[in-house]
Protein backbone atom coordinates (compact mmCIF):
# COMPACT_ATOMS: atom_id res chain seq x y z
CA UNK A 1 0.00 0.00 0.00
CA UNK A 2 1.52 3.12 -0.95
CA UNK A 3 0.68 6.62 -0.26
CA UNK A 4 0.18 8.64 -3.42
CA UNK A 5 -0.98 11.94 -2.15
CA UNK A 6 -1.74 12.43 1.72
CA UNK A 7 -4.40 10.56 2.83
CA UNK A 8 -4.81 8.45 -0.47
CA UNK A 9 -3.34 5.30 -1.06
CA UNK A 10 -2.84 3.08 -3.99
CA UNK A 11 -2.52 -0.87 -3.88
CA UNK A 12 -2.61 -2.98 -7.77
CA UNK A 13 -4.09 -0.18 -9.64
CA UNK A 14 -6.96 0.74 -6.51
CA UNK A 15 -7.16 3.62 -4.76
CA UNK A 16 -8.02 3.60 -1.06
CA UNK A 17 -8.53 5.57 1.54
CA UNK A 18 -7.77 5.04 5.84
CA UNK A 19 -11.36 4.74 7.04
CA UNK A 20 -11.99 7.29 9.56
CA UNK A 21 -14.94 5.13 10.97
CA UNK A 22 -13.37 1.81 11.06
CA UNK A 23 -15.59 -1.45 11.02
CA UNK A 24 -18.00 0.53 8.85
CA UNK A 25 -18.49 1.14 5.17
CA UNK A 26 -20.81 3.56 3.45
CA UNK A 27 -21.68 2.14 0.12
CA UNK A 28 -21.00 -1.62 0.26
CA UNK A 29 -16.97 -0.60 -0.44
CA UNK A 30 -14.60 -2.95 0.18
CA UNK A 31 -12.93 -2.81 3.05
CA UNK A 32 -9.22 -4.29 3.88
CA UNK A 33 -7.29 -4.54 7.05
CA UNK A 34 -3.33 -3.50 7.14
CA UNK A 35 -1.64 -3.52 10.56
CA UNK A 36 -3.44 -1.77 12.49
CA UNK A 37 -4.97 0.24 9.69
CA UNK A 38 -8.34 -0.18 7.70
CA UNK A 39 -9.11 0.93 4.23
CA UNK A 40 -11.87 1.87 2.39
CA UNK A 41 -11.62 1.01 -1.36
CA UNK A 42 -12.51 4.24 -3.58
CA UNK A 43 -14.67 3.56 -6.57
CA UNK A 44 -13.80 4.83 -9.70
CA UNK A 45 -16.50 3.80 -10.97
CA UNK A 46 -19.23 5.63 -8.32
CA UNK A 47 -16.43 8.65 -7.99
CA UNK A 48 -15.37 10.82 -10.40
CA UNK A 49 -12.40 12.02 -7.67
CA UNK A 50 -11.23 8.57 -7.81
CA UNK A 51 -11.54 8.18 -11.60
CA UNK A 52 -9.27 11.08 -12.02
CA UNK A 53 -6.25 9.81 -10.06
CA UNK A 54 -6.07 6.33 -11.98
CA UNK A 55 -5.84 7.96 -14.67
CA UNK A 56 -3.07 9.36 -13.87
CA UNK A 57 -4.23 13.09 -11.94
CA UNK A 58 -0.93 14.50 -10.14
CA UNK A 59 -2.30 17.49 -8.54
CA UNK A 60 -4.40 16.73 -5.71
CA UNK A 61 -3.90 19.65 -2.73
CA UNK A 62 -6.23 18.10 -0.06
CA UNK A 63 -4.68 18.21 3.88
CA UNK A 64 -5.77 17.30 6.95
CA UNK A 65 -7.36 20.29 7.69
CA UNK A 66 -8.54 21.03 4.05
CA UNK A 67 -11.95 23.23 4.22
CA UNK A 68 -13.93 21.86 0.93
CA UNK A 69 -16.95 23.22 -0.99
CA UNK A 70 -18.65 20.06 -2.43
CA UNK A 71 -21.84 21.33 -4.83
CA UNK A 72 -23.80 18.84 -5.96
CA UNK A 73 -22.65 16.00 -3.23
CA UNK A 74 -25.64 13.77 -3.75
CA UNK A 75 -25.76 11.08 -1.26
CA UNK A 76 -22.35 11.07 0.16
CA UNK A 77 -20.14 8.40 -1.71
CA UNK A 78 -17.26 10.28 -3.09
CA UNK A 79 -17.68 12.86 0.12
CA UNK A 80 -17.02 10.46 2.16
CA UNK A 81 -13.57 9.25 0.67
CA UNK A 82 -12.82 13.25 1.44
CA UNK A 83 -13.93 12.59 5.07
CA UNK A 84 -11.29 10.14 5.20
CA UNK A 85 -8.78 12.60 4.00
CA UNK A 86 -9.71 15.99 5.39
CA UNK A 87 -9.84 14.66 9.22
CA UNK A 88 -9.68 17.99 11.14
CA UNK A 89 -11.19 19.93 8.33
CA UNK A 90 -14.61 20.08 6.95
CA UNK A 91 -17.18 19.67 3.97
CA UNK A 92 -19.86 21.36 3.37
CA UNK A 93 -22.24 19.39 1.25
CA UNK A 94 -24.69 21.48 -1.08
CA UNK A 95 -27.39 19.04 -2.82
CA UNK A 96 -30.54 20.05 -3.87
CA UNK A 97 -32.36 16.69 -4.84
CA UNK A 98 -34.20 15.66 -1.21
CA UNK A 99 -34.16 11.94 -1.33
CA UNK A 100 -30.14 11.97 -1.67
CA UNK A 101 -29.63 14.76 0.52
CA UNK A 102 -31.64 12.69 2.98
CA UNK A 103 -29.42 10.14 3.00
CA UNK A 104 -26.25 12.33 3.11
CA UNK A 105 -27.95 13.77 6.03
CA UNK A 106 -27.45 10.37 7.71
CA UNK A 107 -24.19 9.89 6.78
CA UNK A 108 -23.11 13.38 8.13
CA UNK A 109 -24.39 12.21 11.54
CA UNK A 110 -21.45 9.44 11.74
CA UNK A 111 -18.80 11.57 9.89
CA UNK A 112 -18.54 14.63 12.30
CA UNK A 113 -16.11 17.18 9.75
CA UNK A 114 -19.55 16.58 6.87
CA UNK A 115 -21.93 19.51 7.11
CA UNK A 116 -24.97 19.44 4.63
CA UNK A 117 -26.72 22.26 2.76
CA UNK A 118 -30.19 21.29 1.19
CA UNK A 119 -29.74 24.59 -1.32
CA UNK A 120 -29.79 25.03 -5.29
CA UNK A 121 -25.88 25.78 -6.19
CA UNK A 122 -26.21 28.47 -9.21
CA UNK A 123 -27.66 30.42 -5.90
CA UNK A 124 -24.57 30.83 -3.77
CA UNK A 125 -25.78 33.70 -1.73
CA UNK A 126 -28.77 31.69 -0.47
CA UNK A 127 -26.06 29.43 1.69
CA UNK A 128 -22.91 31.71 1.73
CA UNK A 129 -23.71 32.47 5.88
CA UNK A 130 -23.96 28.95 6.24
CA UNK A 131 -19.96 28.37 4.79
CA UNK A 132 -17.24 29.69 6.88
CA UNK A 133 -13.70 30.01 4.95
CA UNK A 134 -12.97 27.45 2.33
CA UNK A 135 -9.48 26.55 0.32
CA UNK A 136 -11.01 23.99 -2.14
CA UNK A 137 -14.15 24.00 -4.18
CA UNK A 138 -15.55 20.44 -6.12
CA UNK A 139 -18.32 20.29 -8.06
CA UNK A 140 -20.16 17.20 -9.50
CA UNK A 141 -23.31 18.68 -11.02
CA UNK A 142 -24.68 17.50 -14.62
CA UNK A 143 -26.42 20.60 -15.68
CA UNK A 144 -26.65 22.81 -18.89
CA UNK A 145 -25.08 25.74 -17.07
CA UNK A 146 -22.75 23.74 -15.03
CA UNK A 147 -19.92 26.28 -15.86
CA UNK A 148 -21.91 29.14 -14.90
CA UNK A 149 -22.51 27.65 -11.30
CA UNK A 150 -19.20 26.84 -10.99
CA UNK A 151 -18.00 30.28 -11.30
CA UNK A 152 -20.54 31.60 -9.63
CA UNK A 153 -19.01 29.74 -6.22
CA UNK A 154 -15.46 30.72 -6.84
CA UNK A 155 -16.54 34.50 -6.88
CA UNK A 156 -18.81 34.17 -4.04
CA UNK A 157 -16.97 32.14 -2.03
CA UNK A 158 -12.86 32.74 -3.24
CA UNK A 159 -11.31 29.20 -2.81
CA UNK A 160 -7.76 28.71 -3.50
CA UNK A 161 -8.35 25.61 -5.66
CA UNK A 162 -11.33 24.16 -7.63
CA UNK A 163 -11.95 20.91 -9.19
CA UNK A 164 -14.75 20.77 -11.94
CA UNK A 165 -16.17 17.27 -13.19
CA UNK A 166 -17.22 18.50 -16.77
CA UNK A 167 -20.12 16.34 -18.37
CA UNK A 168 -20.29 17.00 -22.03
CA UNK A 169 -24.08 15.64 -23.16
CA UNK A 170 -25.33 17.83 -20.14
CA UNK A 171 -24.35 21.09 -22.05
CA UNK A 172 -25.08 20.07 -25.84
CA UNK A 173 -26.24 16.87 -26.71
CA UNK A 174 -25.53 17.02 -30.44
CA UNK A 175 -21.50 18.30 -30.03
CA UNK A 176 -18.78 16.32 -29.80
CA UNK A 177 -17.64 15.89 -26.38
CA UNK A 178 -14.12 17.11 -27.18
CA UNK A 179 -15.00 19.96 -28.76
CA UNK A 180 -17.20 21.21 -25.67
CA UNK A 181 -14.62 20.00 -23.18
CA UNK A 182 -12.01 22.25 -25.28
CA UNK A 183 -14.57 25.09 -25.24
CA UNK A 184 -14.92 24.96 -21.68
CA UNK A 185 -11.20 24.91 -21.07
CA UNK A 186 -10.79 28.22 -23.21
CA UNK A 187 -13.84 29.54 -21.09
CA UNK A 188 -12.05 28.85 -17.98
CA UNK A 189 -9.08 29.76 -18.86
CA UNK A 190 -9.59 33.08 -19.65
CA UNK A 191 -9.81 33.95 -15.35
CA UNK A 192 -8.06 30.58 -14.14
CA UNK A 193 -4.77 28.97 -14.42
CA UNK A 194 -5.69 25.79 -15.61
CA UNK A 195 -3.50 22.74 -13.64
CA UNK A 196 -4.68 19.95 -14.74
CA UNK A 197 -7.90 18.39 -17.33
CA UNK A 198 -8.31 14.49 -17.35
CA UNK A 199 -10.60 12.70 -19.55
CA UNK A 200 -12.66 10.31 -17.44
CA UNK A 201 -13.20 7.34 -19.50
CA UNK A 202 -13.92 4.14 -19.03
CA UNK A 203 -15.10 5.18 -15.43
CA UNK A 204 -17.22 8.16 -16.25
CA UNK A 205 -17.97 8.40 -19.80
CA UNK A 206 -18.20 11.72 -21.92
CA UNK A 207 -17.02 13.69 -18.80
CA UNK A 208 -13.49 15.50 -17.83
CA UNK A 209 -12.03 16.20 -14.78
CA UNK A 210 -10.44 20.07 -14.93
CA UNK A 211 -8.30 21.23 -11.81
CA UNK A 212 -7.36 24.35 -11.60
CA UNK A 213 -5.79 27.53 -9.50
CA UNK A 214 -8.04 30.57 -8.65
Amino acid sequence: MKEIFEGVYKENNKIFTKNLLPGRNVYGEKIIKIGGDEFRAWNPYRSKASAAILKGLKFFPFKNKSRILYLGVANGTTASHFSDIVIDGIIYGVEIAFKPMKKFVKLCEERKNMLPIMGDASKPEEYEKLVEKIDFLYQDIAQKNQIEIFTKNIEKFSPKYGMIMVKARSIAVNQKPKKIFEEVRKKLEKNYEIIEMIELSPYAKDHVAIILKI
